[in-house]
């Protein structure tokens, strides 16, 4: 299991900055009149970043979307995981990919891409939907996350076979690779954690323009990494959850009903 847990730049700046910026999202989040919805990648191994995470959002009672990658996840990561996360309504426990492995061999990263034959893609999307299956039971919902939030136009239809019911990637995806009609996408377009802008400001700026260009586009989608968050991260975090959960705040999609 291979995870980056690098703090993008923005969360190292300034309290003073990272205040203004939280309360930006917040007063977004609380007036926003599109549904909003959180997802939170590469679940697998239980650690202290991911209790934290479920904690907030449980304590907040705002529901979270938790894409889990079959290969790292055990029987006894399981049973820690859903001992934290507890038996509140809140969970859509969902597949990321398989191994969470890149199979191209140049350009943009992706486990499900044109590089793999038919078989290989089928193989894989089973084994995971399969393994989630019976270690989560009813918990798992047949949502589909891909690694990179890529996939080759072939995967679609091999998760209707396989009774997918939705998939969510990256804002824009639905247009490189359509989805076969009755296969909703729910796209991610606010990324909190894996940000590159080196100036910390430039930074958070950016981040602001995202969810507000999200507002406008009729959905605001917030993709998770729990590895590369640290205490500013979570404490902008709680406020966003706040303002999403609080009276008149916007209403908070789940994937698995949508």
């Amino acid at each position: 299991m291979i995870v980056k847990n690098t703090v993008s730049p923005c969360w190292l700046a300034s309290g003073a900055e990272l205040d203004r910026a939280a309360g930006r999202a917040a007063e977004i989040l609380s007036g926003s009149p599109v549904p909003v919805f959180f997802r939170a990648d590469d679940l697998g191994a239980p650690g202290g970043n991911c209790r934290r995470m479920l904690d907030a959002f449980r304590e907040r009672s705002v529901p979270l979307h938790l894409a889990a990658t079959p290969a790292w996840l055990t029987p006894a990561r399981w049973e820690v995981l859903r001992a934290w996360a507890g038996e509140d309504d809140l969970w859509c426990w969902h597949q990321h990919g398989w191994r969470h492995l890149n199979h191209q061999a140049e350009g943009k990263k992706s486990e499900f891409g044109p590089d793999r034959t038919d078989d290989e893609l089928r193989a894989d999307l089973t084994r995971g939907r399969d393994r989630l299956a019976a270690i989560m039971g009813d918990a798992f919902r047949p949502v589909f996350t891909p690694p990179w939030n890529r996939i080759d136009p072939r995967v679609g239809p091999i998760l209707m076979d396989l009774g997918f019911t939705a998939v969510s990637r990256s804002s824009g995806e639905d247009e490189k690779v359509p989805l076969p009609p009755g296969l909703p996408d729910i796209p991610i377009n606010v990324d909190l954690h894996t940000r590159r802008e080196p100036d910390p400001a430039e930074g958070l700026g950016r981040l602001l323009m995202e969810f507000e260009r999200a507002v406008d586009g009729g959905r605001v989608g917030v993709m998770l990494h729990h590895q590369r968050m640290n205490d500013a991260a979570f404490a902008f975090l709680d406020r966003c959850l706040a303002a999403a959960a609080g009276p008149g705040g916007p209403e908070l999609l789940r994937l698995d009903r949508a």
